[in-house]
Parts: C-alpha cells; structure tokens; sequence
C-alpha cells in the first residue's frame, strides 16, 4: 500500500468525524436543552422538588417505640437482623467484626464493647444503648452520629424496627423486660 492510499484512508476517517461533529453541534442548534428545575424521574408519593420549609426543618420524630415492643416478635426481629451478621457478631464472647459484637447490647454503655475501635462520631454519644435509643440508631445510624463508619441505611418500619430490638434484647443473659 502507497501512501496515497494511506492518505486517503485516513482522510475519509477524518471526514467521517467531521462530519459526526458538524451533526452534533447542528443537532444542538436546532433542538435547545430545556432545564427542568427538580427531578427528571418521578415517584410515585414522592413531590419533584421539596417545599424551602421542609428542607430547613429538623429531621421528623419518632413513633415512641414501646407499643410496637409490646406486640414484637424476636423471631421476626431476628430475620430482620440477619442483616446485621454481615458486620456484627452476635453470640456471647464472638470477637468484633467491622462492627462491635452485639451480644447483650440492650442497656449496655455506647462505646463501651472491648477490643472495638469505635469512630470518633460513636464516642461522642453518652449513655446506654435502651430501646429508644437503639429504635433511633435503627433509624438511622448517620442521624444519630453524622460521619459514623457504619453505611447503614437503616430499618424505616417502626414493627421490624421493634422487632430488632426484641430480638437484640433477648441475647443476652438477662434480658431487659419489655413493655407489656
């Protein structure tokens, strides 16, 4: 092969994308992009954009917990929580994984489970781990402690919530009594 020919063939590729960009640019002169404000995908009960009130106010509260401990289920809490095995050990004496060990967590002091290096935003909280503050926790972990090393979403039914708890309550060797 010459270099005319050569020269030909990488003239009609320089052409080709020529002419592609030549289409592109008449292409976004003939159809302008219109910008919608908010949202281009839609869900059902969910508004497109947030009224300015609702993205300034405080984080909503919690149903208080105890009514939905009166009626758990650990079984079921303990389907929901096998989510939880996937950082946590939960039997008595397991060493911590990527979380603490969550044996007798119910009542226990936040921050306090041997040989774990809590984050920074963990050992900032005081008090005991009780059922409100577990059911806050279960909400949602970066609420209660922004910057926390746990990525978990959380648990948004108040029932599986529950569930957990009673579930979490009842490994340990003296369960906390739960409301009636």
């Amino acid at each position: 092969m010459d270099s005319f020919e050569i020269n030909k063939y990488l003239g009609a590729g320089l052409m080709a994308l020529l002419i592609v960009t030549v289409i592109g640019h008449l292409g976004d002169a003939l159809v302008p992009e219109e910008i919608e404000a908010g949202h281009h995908i839609q869900i059902a009960g969910v508004s497109a954009a947030p009224a300015p009130a609702q993205v300034a106010s405080a984080p909503a509260e919690l149903k208080p917990i105890e009514p939905f401990l009166a009626k758990a289920k650990v079984a079921d809490g303990q389907r929901v929580a096998g989510q939880c095995k996937a950082c946590h050990s939960l039997g008595k004496g397991e060493p911590a994984r990527i979380g603490p060990n969550l044996y007798d967590v119910v009542g226990r002091k936040i921050a306090s489970e041997g040989g774990y290096q809590y984050s920074d935003a963990i050992k900032k909280l005081s008090g005991d781990w009780t059922f409100d503050e577990l059911n806050k926790w279960l909400d949602g972990p970066q609420k209660v402690a922004p910057g926390t090393k746990m990525t978990f979403a959380g648990v948004k039914d108040e029932q599986q919530r529950a569930d957990v708890i009673a579930y979490l309550n009842s490994l340990s060797d003296s369960p906390k009594p739960l409301p009636k």
